[in-house]
């Protein structure tokens, strides 16, 4: 069978590893699609320290806030673009055609970037990269996944999701190692050529999906690949339930080459795993994650940490964390379930939002009050909006004169950053100033007792979303969707990914500016808390289960709400029961595939 069930399942883990060494052809497939994971999440990383420079170099992109939006946005919309486009391409011309022009236009655009001579052509570089972005987010768990036998397909999957954390963490540590060199974001911008390059390489070296190959009429190659991802045993098994698969599509739409969206829609299986997939997709990103991985420094500042220096550090940190828990879910994916991995990771999710909530609630309303004493110890530096308050201004808060304008900046107390402190105007001069004295500068967020609090909300934030709702949504639509419309429905769930992450991410600040850091993680809880009924609701348990068997399973529509229990061993005992009769009948018997 295709990627039949295994009844036993000690260590998916260890038999990963088991697999790779005894047939190290499978992990090469995984990780050589894997670099497009690489690429997508160093992209996402990059350009928060590149941008820093790329102000410097260009006055315009400094002073216009709207080109700085651009330049980091114009790699989303073209990366919705690449999704979009990707399903398409993935169906027409199969997967392994769909990554190598990703890693052309990815490859394309990291020169435009690096050689950039105006914002306009930096700007066409990162839509270029967007497009390559958005195809390889798509496609590489798709080609993993259709390569894996199903025993081991979640722990695969999850290495795409480890190699996108892995991308981000050392997207920062090349922003590190940059800021001293000539050229700085241009090394930074157009390093991420080089895997694309290798990726290149490598895949055309390597196979096309055998799934993909068989429904396009290519069977004696997609044998000749199984034979060298299964045991000799299996193969014919396989081909057995990719025939079934393909004669099934036939039957139904009388062709299995055409796919008609108004069918697609119509059908139910389709419809359901539409449904999952693209719902886990758009919680991915609404629970808020990406507020955490683009402004993880604000963030920090926002809790009261004043220097730029500890914030990067700090987002250092929560990256290494975000790469720790997709080698967490590579070790839980197929030995817990994914769906269990889901509610777990969503029930950490809401802890963690509830206690940043609760601590930027804190640190807004019992921030430091503004002395008139410490203000005016700064001649002619005091904020014209604390100077025009009057009479008011004793009620005056670090909270308040923060809001009251972008030009003020409150300089904290010499003795303790939590005593009164002063409310002065927003400048470098002033800043010198009041840095000069051993005191802190704040601009974002106000001295807080309660920062380290927020330090470890957002690290456990991380660690719970990163092995689950950081990986598990990928896996879940590179499975859930049947072999006919699998390239256009993973296309759907990606462009939706990439259409949350844009409006999460040009929300973010605009929230927090407009009701607040505490509001803005309280409502992503109460995201959270929907995303997890949705899981318990409408997500399948796909653990172990054959592609195909992942269709009869929503023909059904089986809630499992206790999801803890095992599930039934009906379909396991199905499917030795159909290996043990074709093993003794031999090659001539036709077994029906019969529903479990």
């Amino acid at each position: 069978m295709e990627g039949g069930i295994h009844p036993t399942d000690p260590s998916a883990f260890r038999d990963c590893f088991s697999l790779a060494w005894r047939n190290p052809y499978v992990l090469r497939l995984a990780f050589s699609a894997g670099i497009g994971g690489l690429l997508f999440g160093y992209d996402t990383g990059v350009i928060s320290g590149a941008l820093l420079y790329i102000r410097d170099d260009f006055e315009s992109v400094d002073k216009k806030t709207v080109l700085q939006e651009s330049i980091v946005s114009m790699a989303v919309a073209g990366a919705i673009i690449g999704a979009a486009i990707g399903g398409w391409l993935n169906d027409r011309f199969g997967r392994r055609i769909a990554i190598l022009i990703a890693d052309f236009l990815f490859f394309v655009g990291a020169i435009i970037m690096a050689s950039a001579p105006n914002p306009a052509s930096l700007i066409v570089g990162r839509v270029f990269v967007g497009l390559g972005v958005g195809m390889a987010s798509m496609t590489a768990p798709l080609y993993i996944s259709e390569a894996s036998p199903a025993k081991i397909r979640g722990a695969l999957v999850s290495t795409n999701g480890f190699l996108i954390t892995g991308g981000q963490f050392l997207s920062y540590l090349i922003n590190l190692a940059f800021t001293r060199a000539p050229g700085t974001w241009r090394w930074m911008l157009g390093i991420a050529g080089l895997p694309a390059l290798l990726q290149f390489i490598l895949m055309l070296l390597l196979p096309e999906s055998p799934r993909w190959l068989y429904r396009k009429g290519k069977h004696e190659e997609a044998k000749a690949i199984l034979k060298k991802i299964y045991p000799a045993e299996d193969v014919d098994s396989e081909i057995q339930a990719l025939k079934e698969s393909v004669e099934k599509e036939v039957q139904e739409t009388g062709s299995s080459e055409k796919i008609s969206f108004a069918k697609l829609l119509k059908t139910k299986t389709v419809r359901r795993g539409l449904v999952a997939g693209v719902g886990l997709q758009v919680f991915q990103q609404f629970v808020g994650i990406n507020t955490v991985m683009y402004y993880s420094p604000t963030i920090v500042q926002l809790a009261g940490f004043a220097s730029n220096q500890t914030a990067l550090l700090l987002s250092l940190v929560t990256a290494g964390l975000n790469a720790l828990g997709s080698i967490v879910s590579i070790y839980f994916i197929d030995r817990t379930g994914r769906k269990k991995l889901l509610v777990i990771s969503l029930c950490g999710v809401v802890i963690s939002l509830g206690l940043l909530a609760a601590v930027f609630h804190q640190t807004t309303t019992h921030s430091p009050a503004v002395s008139p004493v410490e203000t005016s110890h700064f001649q002619n530096m005091t904020c014209p909006d604390y100077s025009s308050a009057g009479s008011s201004s004793g009620a005056w808060d670090c909270m308040k004169c923060l809001k009251a304008s972008p030009d003020c900046g409150f300089c904290a107390a010499s003795i303790s950053k939590l005593n009164p402190g002063a409310c002065l105007i927003s400048n470098n001069e002033v800043k010198k100033s009041c840095q000069g004295e051993h005191r802190l500068w704040y601009t974002r967020g106000c001295p807080s007792q309660l920062g380290w609090l927020a330090l470890i909300g957002l690290a456990l934030y991380i660690i719970f979303f990163s092995p689950g709702m950081g990986t598990v949504p990928w896996i879940v639509n590179s499975e859930i969707y049947p072999l006919r419309y699998r390239g256009v429905c993973g296309g759907i769930a990606a462009t939706a990914n990439w259409i949350s992450n844009l409006i999460v991410a040009q929300s973010f600040l605009s929230l927090t500016q407009g009701i607040g850091t505490s509001w803005t993680f309280f409502i992503f809880g109460v995201i959270s808390l929907v995303a997890l009924f949705f899981v318990l609701i409408y997500v399948p348990e796909t653990k172990g289960l054959p592609i195909e068997e992942v269709e009869k399973m929503l023909e059904k529509r089986t809630l499992q709400l206790k999801f803890w229990e095992k599930r039934d061993d009906t379909t396991t005992e199905f499917w030795e029961k159909r290996d043990d009769t074709t093993t003794m009948k031999g090659d001539d018997t036709t077994t029906k595939k019969g529903e479990p």
